[in-house]
């Protein structure tokens, strides 16, 4: 990830949207005194800080309880001494990224699908990221390589489905995304939009009515799979939010990632997928950690995962239960947990 103080946002003018993006904390002294804790808790934490920088949303902070250092959602975006430990088996690029690359920004790992990393900037730094050491700069969809890679999409006929991601695509401007979608929709044989998002959870504004109108009018079918690991973060102007992006004839579906102290608890999961629903979505995937270095001290075994889904499986409909699934590099879908 590149650091958020070189992350520019590309846009023409700038929106509502895009000045509360400008304005998110960026530091661990900012996060401590907006949320009344105690710098005990985080003396330790600067290096952390400086090998992936912090960065949240007002609207994302306004949902962690003040004063309380174990909120689930502060630990997703607190850096912690723990990600300075080096842990066999965790590396920088934990689900083989790198052999996907096609060049242009396009990654290819399973059949009939490709992946755009639209941009390197996110609205949130969550902790756990496995793209935080991902080479942007070198592999990134541009102004300049934009149309290379929608001619190496049109040149294979067995494509039928392009991923929108990065970094989050939504934080692209509604006009730059318009573009790309434009030239996307010129290729016949493509049938589906999927778009990997947070936004409509960070920064519920950013679901403004100049992008519903993109996302119902393109000809293709359009599925957004958003990012949500716990049920605080789903407040009603998220679910306003995401219940607009449903009502524009999108399919709405969410990935979680299991995360020691953040949702390894049956209770969460369960109110978790509930609260999903409410707002419009259905789990899909419950990812188990992606091994990436500065991250293990959020896994979760995968014996205890196991038992999770067993007792999450009793107690909820098949449809809200979300698969719980691994990336392994080289293999040609998820792995069935």
């Amino acid at each position: 990830m590149i650091p958020a103080s070189q992350v520019i946002v590309q846009s023409d003018s700038t929106s509502s949207w895009q000045k509360e993006i400008a304005q998110s904390l960026r530091t661990k002294k900012e996060l401590v005194e907006m949320l009344e804790l105690s710098t005990d808790n985080f003396s330790t934490v600067a290096d952390g800080e400086q090998q992936f920088p912090i960065r949240a949303t007002t609207s994302y902070i306004h949902r962690i309880e003040k004063g309380n250092s174990d909120d689930p959602l502060l630990k997703q975006i607190m850096p912690s001494v723990d990600e300075l430990d080096i842990v066999d088996g965790y590396g920088t690029d934990p689900v083989g990224d790198s052999g996907a690359i096609c060049g242009n920004g396009v990654l290819q790992k399973y059949h009939g699908r490709v992946l755009l990393i639209t941009t390197s900037a996110c609205g949130i730094h969550c902790r756990y990221c496995f793209r935080r050491h991902y080479p942007y700069r070198d592999h990134t969809l541009s102004a300049s390589n934009a149309m290379d890679a929608i001619d190496q999409i049109r040149s294979d006929h067995t494509i039928h489905e392009v991923i929108l991601s990065g970094g989050d695509p939504l934080m692209l401007s509604n006009n730059r995304l318009n573009k790309l979608i434009s030239k996307l929709e010129t290729i016949p044989h493509l049938q589906t939009l999927r778009i990997h998002s947070r936004m409509a959870v960070i920064l519920p504004s950013r679901i403004d009515s100049s992008l519903l109108t993109l996302l119902k009018e393109t000809r293709l079918k359009v599925v957004m799979v958003i990012h949500s690991n716990h049920p605080n973060e789903l407040d009603r102007d998220v679910e306003s939010s995401l219940r607009a992006i449903g009502d524009s004839r999108v399919t709405l579906l969410n990935q979680s990632v299991l995360l020691k102290g953040v949702n390894d608890r049956v209770s969460t999961l369960e109110s978790l997928s509930h609260r999903l629903f409410e707002c419009g979505v259905l789990p899909y995937y419950l990812h188990m950690l992606d091994r990436v270095q500065g991250s293990h001290h959020f896994e979760v075994p995968e014996s205890t995962a196991s038992l999770l889904l067993e007792e999450l499986g009793s107690l909820l409909p098949g449809y809200l239960v979300p698969k719980l699934v691994r990336e392994i590099e080289g293999e040609p879908r998820k792995t069935p947990v």
